[in-house]
């Protein structure tokens, strides 16, 4: 009998006091190995790296080794699969480049098979991981929010004119400075953006990373509010794949925080304000060319060659007939890219079918509702672990603040201990705030049954549409229930993002799940 051959990946994160050790980790994965007779045949680790991030040393280490073998590997091994990742596309992601070379991951705690039900519960999973590394990330937006209010620096890149002080506040970087203020000066004059790029460059000026401006880079400094002198924060949205803002998308007024004088002024009011009119008169009016046939996959649809948006586009064969399809958007743009269009009919029929296979499946919904709730169990349990793993630290923490509060009522007073006693008081404040948290989001949860109704219900309204083939409504809907579609040279792959909204419990999953389709020739 041929002997499986697998490669262990193991992480220990600094960010979570429940993880298990490396060690644990890896008796754990032996032990299902040497009970499966599996071979493993190398080991990658990281320690204290965040699962949220590809940028695990270890992680990529461990990709190529799988990419570039040729003895056979089968498998590669976690403890759990948020070990693997917490951010579920990432994990689609590494996980096709694992499948393409036969490859498959494999938890031991979670012993999840090929079978339907465990790719959808395999989507669970990971959704609930990303659930915890999205509640530690609005931990931190606490903490930005309260720098915030204060007009301090919250992380990354000064914009351009500006220099970080050691307390968090902004100081002008006068040379810098100077070119903010040629780009504002051009502009309001009516130079184009190459005429201003041209002048910048001829007297040596970089954006604040050293690189040659571009239209980008002065069109955000030309919308960049904080060169009056008003410290903004939480302006921008978050694009939803890869986490990098998307500075032409805006939140509400009421989400942003807006501080007058909170930066050092670099450019007047009115020359911002008259910089901003003209943006506005120079904006393309919206082209009578613009498309009135209907692509279903619009905006979710990408080229997997070179990760560039795929469009819709109508053009005539060589029969005079319309032929629809997506195609890369890179061909506009007469980039490389040895990407074929495909046609639109063939990739949104696909898309649909799909859809009714793996998500609007009667089949899998008794399955789905008893692991669900099975899952949420679990969850209930983590979250008791988690309370008391921070009552044990607030524990230690009053204990601490107590001690030092009776060394200065027995005369002991000095700026150390002023200043350990602030920094206690701070801890104790920001712990209190977690355990009200998850004491709330743990009797929500313990209050949850989900069932098979529930789960219908929720798909009722969409599953209609998407039988009968109404594509007018489906392109309402299509977004809630696919995240993305990307095209290859020889197959499609979709990308489901289904999301359980029960609103009576406010609880929310996440269900992904990956198909994939061999081209047609």
């Amino acid at each position: 009998m041929e002997v499986l051959k697998a490669v262990v990946y193991a992480r220990f994160s600094s960010d979570n006091q429940r993880d298990e050790s490396i060690d644990a980790q890896l008796r754990a994965i032996e032990e299902y190995a040497n009970k499966n007779d599996i071979k493993i045949v190398n080991k990658f680790i990281d320690r204290a790296k965040s699962a949220t991030s590809d940028k695990r040393p270890a992680f990529q280490e461990m990709i190529k080794y799988c990419e570039a073998d040729n003895t056979g590997i089968s498998m590669v091994i976690v403890h759990k699969l948020d070990r693997f990742s917490r951010d579920k596309y990432d994990s689609a992601m590494y996980k096709q480049k694992l499948k393409v070379k036969g490859i498959r991951v494999v938890s031991v705690l979670e012993n999840l098979d090929n079978s339907p039900e465990s790719l959808i519960l395999e989507s669970v999973i990971e959704g609930m991981a990303q659930y915890y590394s999205a509640n530690l990330a609005r931990e931190v937006a606490k903490g930005q929010k309260e720098n915030a209010l204060k007009a301090l620096h919250n992380g990354g890149d000064a914009p351009l004119g500006y220099d970080v002080a050691f307390d968090k506040t902004y100081l002008v970087n006068e040379e810098e400075a100077q070119a903010v203020k040629i780009i504002f000066d051009m502009y309001v004059n009516g130079y184009s953006y190459s005429n201003i790029i041209d002048k910048l460059n001829d007297l040596g000026y970089k954006t604040k990373r050293g690189n040659k401006f571009g239209k980008n880079s002065l069109h955000g400094i030309l919308s960049n509010e904080k060169y009056t002198g008003v410290y903004v924060f939480n302006k921008t949205q978050r694009k939803g794949i890869n986490g990098k803002r998307n500075g032409h998308k805006q939140k509400s007024e009421d989400e942003i925080i807006k501080v007058e004088g909170g930066m050092p002024q670099i450019i007047g009011k009115d020359i911002f304000i008259q910089a901003q009119e003209m943006m506005q008169k120079r904006k393309k009016a919206p082209g009578s060319h613009k498309a009135i046939t209907l692509y279903l996959l619009t905006g979710i649809i990408k080229c997997g060659e070179c990760g560039h948006a795929m469009q819709g586009n109508k053009r005539k064969d060589k029969y005079g007939n319309d032929y629809i399809s997506y195609r890369c958007g890179c061909r506009k743009q007469k980039r490389d890219c040895k990407n074929k269009e495909i046609k639109r009919e063939y990739l949104e029929e696909f898309v649909l079918t799909e859809l009714e296979e793996h998500v609007l499946n009667d089949n899998a919904i008794p399955a789905l509702s008893k692991e669900l709730n099975e899952r949420l169990k679990t969850k209930s349990n983590d979250n008791h672990e988690m309370l008391n793993n921070l009552r044990n630290k607030l524990d230690k923490v009053n204990k601490e603040i107590e001690n030092i509060l009776t060394a200065i009522m027995s005369g002991i007073v000095n700026s150390m201990l002023k200043d350990k006693l602030d920094e206690l008081e701070q801890v104790k404040l920001n712990l209190d705030l977690k355990i009200n948290e998850l004491s709330i989001e743990s009797n929500s949860v313990e209050s949850v049954d989900i069932t098979e109704d529930q789960i219908r219900n929720m798909f009722g309204r969409f599953k209609e549409f998407v039988l009968t083939r109404n594509l007018p409504e489906c392109k309402k809907f299509i977004s809630d229930y696919v995240k993305e579609v990307v095209v290859y040279r020889d197959h499609v792959e979709v990308i489901f993002n289904v999301v359980f909204s029960f609103v009576d419990n406010e609880i929310t999953h996440d269900l992904h799940i990956t198909a994939s389709r061999e081209m047609v020739k």
